[in-house]
């Protein structure tokens, strides 16, 4: 027979466990609603950015800036965001995968790496790539500034061909329940509709440029790739809080349905507990009278 006092504690640490899960589901439904707000204004502009890149490309010598440098080297640099915290499913676990196979998939390449996330550090740490920097600790307060600082560094490492390939992985937030992890390419940067472009198969707003198309070039090549650095934080960022909130969201309900079986049991082991003492009881009584 299952002991009472046992049953009773555990029944007591579920629920425990259970308001905890419940606490940061809260806590990471507020902070998602915050992500999505940021997510919501970031993504307008850089779209309108990338459209106005269209354009001047279409305009400019593509030599003109050493951003857009399209060679064949080996040397690649892999930009992968994790988190800082875990008890969010699989978001880390789905990164980290698709890492290790870019970098299974491309053994002839020399790749490096810049991890930001505890999750990520940690388990990178162990393998032969080359961590050039690691930004662990980035949750906590990232900005468009630290974006900026990001981005200058990865500009500065292409422009002296130190690397000739950046990408960035992350995971793209679709909805609470769905995130998607997205490969994306950093630098060279190659403009959306760029060969069209040179096709004169792209039709543009002729808009009117000063100073000169090349310098505003180069000033939005550099900022485009800041934007996108500053967007794919934005969106891990909201991936993360929407992955942890369906993760506690499940932990509850489990939580739930263990309690529901563990009062079930303990019912159960009570009854036949006060049975057993009615029938020593009366079998006492019994044996009283005879």
């Amino acid at each position: 027979m299952p002991n009472l006092r046992d049953i009773k504690r555990r029944i007591k640490s579920v629920k425990n466990t259970q308001q905890i899960t419940k606490a940061m589901k809260l806590v990471s439904a507020s902070k998602l609603r915050k992500a999505q707000e940021a997510i919501m204004a970031t993504r307008p502009y850089a779209l309108k950015l990338m459209d106005v890149l269209n354009h001047l490309s279409a305009r400019c010598n593509h030599d003109a800036h050493p951003l857009l440098d399209n060679r064949n080297g080996k040397n690649w640099l892999i930009l992968t965001i994790t988190s800082d915290r875990g008890l969010c499913g699989g978001f880390n676990g789905s990164i980290i995968r698709k890492t290790l196979q870019v970098i299974n998939d491309n053994k002839e390449q020399d790749v490096q790496l810049i991890t930001a996330g505890k999750k990520g550090y940690a388990i990178f740490k162990n393998k032969d790539n080359e961590i050039l920097h690691d930004h662990s600790g980035w949750t906590r307060d990232f900005n468009y500034l630290k974006a900026t600082e990001i981005g200058a560094t990865i500009a500065s490492l292409f422009m002296e061909k130190a690397i000739d390939r950046v990408y960035v992985i992350y995971n793209e937030f679709k909805s609470v329940m769905q995130q998607e992890v997205i490969l994306e390419q950093l630098l060279p940067i190659v403009p959306e509709n760029l060969d069209a472009s040179e096709k004169g198969d792209i039709k543009t707003v002729d808009y009117i440029y000063e100073p000169e198309e090349e310098t505003i070039l180069g000033t939005l090549l550099e900022r485009y790739m800041t934007v996108e650095i500053y967007r794919a934080f934005l969106e891990s960022s909201a991936s993360e809080h929407g992955a942890r909130m369906t993760a506690m969201d499940s932990a509850s309900r489990n939580a739930g349905e263990m309690i529901g079986g563990l009062t079930l049991t303990y019912n159960k082991a009570r009854q036949a507990y006060i049975t057993k003492e009615l029938i020593e009881i009366v079998n006492g009584a019994e044996a009283l009278k005879a």
